[in-house]
């Protein structure tokens, strides 16, 4: 069977950031607009005050400090609070393809690869900009790829099951190498309103070349030794919108189509699942714990992240060992554990282990161990 490396990854990020700051001030403004105009109804008890939030109580409670996002205008307007992306013809590219040919060129040109060299694109993300055709053949036709695409939703765990397929892929002898990218406007499905979650996520894409070892030249080959998926319903986390909510005219507008969860639970829930998935896929691949260099784990929660590695390790691990970038780029989904991979990368040897780890609604979890090749 065909040995399988990642060559090149590439990374896009939005041009506008939002600051806690920026965003407190813009969230208490709507906070103090509603309290006031709901005032009557507030003092009769017919309508809840909302409450203020701070900096402090989202940096202790997540670790994030700004986010990326494709519109900063519309997201700070206390009228409107989401993104303002006016729909596009159907000649003009979507803004998911733009994000995905922007890290997917960064990706082919750090791989040595040219779209002649690439036969399938997968578009694995959280929420796809339609329904059809899929954006993976859009986002293959705007790069130029002789091959075929198609489209995968497994949430904040989306690229490493993207992985897993072009794995698959490869190893059946159905494509030389896959393209797998994961635009997310993670923007456009957070309830802005909500205290508990507006500070959550952030706008990324990031883009990974997957292809047979032997046919690979790039200096940043990682070998993938081991490979492990698993999924468990939970409706901790979840976001209703869909094409059927037309058909149900009582649910339109209802804060359960956008992204919502019991955070809580799911922390309680799923940190204990994914060092244990960690933990068997490293030991299923022969190699001890203690040999793993990296951890590129989900970027959604930075307690989250510490409290894995202490359950994988038995100890705090230190930054180089699992490196954050929530702090700047918030909760990308499937974006976050890739960008991770992206940026801290590079000083590793070879021989050197690292594990791409992925979780998230479904409960989903996708493990993948890598080898630093020479």
């Amino acid at each position: 069977m065909s040995k399988v490396v990642i060559s090149g990854t590439g990374l896009y990020t939005p041009s506008q950031s939002i600051s806690n700051e920026e965003l407190i001030a813009s969230f208490n403004a709507y906070v103090q607009q509603h309290n006031t105009q709901n005032a009557a109804a507030i003092a009769s008890g017919e309508v809840v005050a909302l409450e203020e939030s701070s900096v402090a109580f989202i940096e202790k409670a997540s670790g994030i400090k700004s986010r990326f996002v494709m519109n900063k205008e519309g997201v700070l307007d206390i009228n409107r609070m989401v993104p303002h992306l006016p729909e596009r013809s159907d000649e003009e590219p979507s803004i998911m393809c733009e994000m995905a040919v922007a890290a997917a060129t960064q990706a082919l040109e750090r791989a040595g690869r040219t779209a002649a060299d690439i036969d399938a694109v997968i578009c694995a993300a959280s929420n796809m900009q339609r329904g059809y055709p899929a954006m993976a053949v859009e986002i293959q036709n705007a790069l130029g790829i002789d091959g075929y695409g198609y489209d995968i939703n497994v949430a904040c765990s989306s690229a490493t099951f993207g992985i897993q397929a072009a794995v698959t892929a490869i190893q059946s002898g159905q494509a030389r190498a896959v393209l797998v990218v994961n635009p997310e406007i993670t923007s456009g499905h957070l309830n802005w309103r909500d205290r508990d979650s507006h500070f959550i996520f952030g706008d990324a894409c990031t883009a990974i070349i997957v292809e047979r070892a032997d046919l690979a030249t790039s200096k940043h080959q990682f070998e993938i030794v081991g490979l492990k998926l698993k999924t468990q319903f939970s409706n901790n986390i979840r976001n209703n919108f869909g094409f059927l909510n037309r058909a149900d005219e009582s649910g339109i507008g209802k804060p359960d189509k956008l992204f919502r969860q019991q955070g809580r639970k799911v922390f309680k829930d799923v940190c204990p699942m994914a060092a244990a998935m960690i933990t068997s896929t490293v030991e299923a691949a022969d190699i001890a714990i203690p040999d793993v260099k990296r951890y590129w784990l989900h970027q959604a929660n930075l307690n989250m992240n510490l409290l894995i590695a202490r359950m994988i390790l038995g100890r705090d691990a230190s930054p180089e060992e699992s490196p954050t970038i929530l702090d700047t780029y918030a909760n990308t989904s499937s974006a976050g554990s890739i960008i991770a991979f992206h940026k801290y990368q590079d000083d590793l040897q070879a021989g050197n282990i690292g594990v791409i780890c992925s979780f998230g609604a479904g409960y989903s979890i996708g493990c993948v161990v890598v080898k630093r090749l020479g």
